[in-house]
């Protein structure tokens, strides 16, 4: 059952509870109004469903600043009320505007208090709490949100099960929309990447160890998908596991935590130095006549001089030097002697 699901399943629950205790209540001081109790009791509960739709995007980190900023806010309007400033004959005189002033007092700081706390971030506290640092989260046990070309890419759920991303993995309702309109389009290619995303989805899905939620979260009309991911990051103070670099720049530019698997990629790519010896398989012949080239498992290019008789088969060559082209690094070695 998902979460949305399950949230319904409790408030339906807690209607049905209050509306049923309200009709007890209204039974035990007269049995034939027990009808008007459990309305009374289903207006209250309906009051405090709609109540909690209102604040569905308040999270426990939000409300703690909150509580914090408004002790800091009654801290400052005891305070100001105490130091007598505003003790005057006509206050004296007038003991309910006094009591009006102090009561105003205390709503202003506390409320100034609530919206600087919310505002604030958790490294801001230290400032109020001297020598007190609260604990940052780890990166790898953030929430990791899927964008739809990274589920499309296919290489998730092999990351996954080698152990190097942590955490939950979070697919938003509006990419799983997305992914299901590509595989329902008429476009050939398109539907193509559509049923590859859903096929990555099932198989992570069914895949042990992997914690993976859809999130269904309601968003402005018009909002573009990228705009829809940020918003949704900087609600659930999530990173975003993505490979579309415009995406990453944004989120980065909004301090959102951004894993892109193309940078990854380039990380990992080997270093080849001249001198290094290398097993390769020679597969072609190069722009020369007695040229072989090979390939690196990540791609790169190596042209092997005079080893053209070569090719087909596994041979140890030399890194003599390499060249960076509009194409990509060039790599070029010779025959191991």
């Amino acid at each position: 059952m998902s979460q949305y699901a399950l949230l319904n399943v409790i408030r339906m629950f807690f209607l049905l509870l209050a509306g049923f205790i309200g009709a007890l209540v209204a039974m035990g001081e007269n049995a034939s109004i027990w009808w008007f109790g459990s309305i009374i009791g289903l207006g209250f509960a309906s009051m405090v469903i709609v109540f909690d739709i209102m604040l569905r995007h308040l999270t426990f980190r939000s409300f703690s600043h909150g509580t914090f900023g408004l002790l800091i806010g009654l801290l400052c309007a005891w305070l100001v009320t105490r130091i007598g400033f505003f003790e005057t004959d006509l206050a004296q005189q007038f003991p309910l505007a006094g009591s009006i002033f102090n009561l105003g007092v205390f709503l202003g700081f506390g409320f100034i208090g609530v919206m600087l706390a919310l505002r604030s971030k958790r490294e801001e506290f230290s400032l109020l709490i001297p020598y007190v640092r609260f604990r940052q989260d780890s990166l790898q046990d953030l929430p990791t949100l899927l964008d739809t070309n990274i589920i499309i890419d296919g290489r998730i759920p092999g990351i996954c099960a080698a152990g190097f991303l942590g955490g939950a993995l979070v697919v938003p309702r509006f990419v799983l929309d997305e992914l299901q309109k590509m595989a329902d389009s008429s476009d050939e290619l398109k539907r193509g990447r559509g049923r590859r995303g859903l096929d990555t989805l099932n198989a992570m899905k069914s895949t042990n160890g992997i914690d993976m939620t859809i999130r269904d979260e309601s968003f402005e009309a018009g909002l573009s998908t990228e705009a829809k991911m940020l918003q949704l990051a900087d609600l659930l103070d999530a990173r975003i596991l993505t490979n579309d670099a415009n995406l990453g720049k944004v989120a980065r530019l909004k301090g959102i935590s951004v894993l892109n698997l193309n940078e990854l990629s380039l990380a990992l790519k080997p270093i080849v130095s001249p001198g290094d010896e290398l097993a390769l398989e020679l597969v072609k012949e190069g722009k020369d006549d007695h040229q072989a080239v090979g390939y690196l498992p990540d791609g790169t290019m190596i042209v092997v001089n005079h080893a053209k008789r070569h090719i087909g088969t596994l041979q140890h060559v030399i890194v003599a030097g390499a060249v960076q082209t509009s194409a990509g690094r060039l790599i070029f070695a010779e025959m191991k002697k």
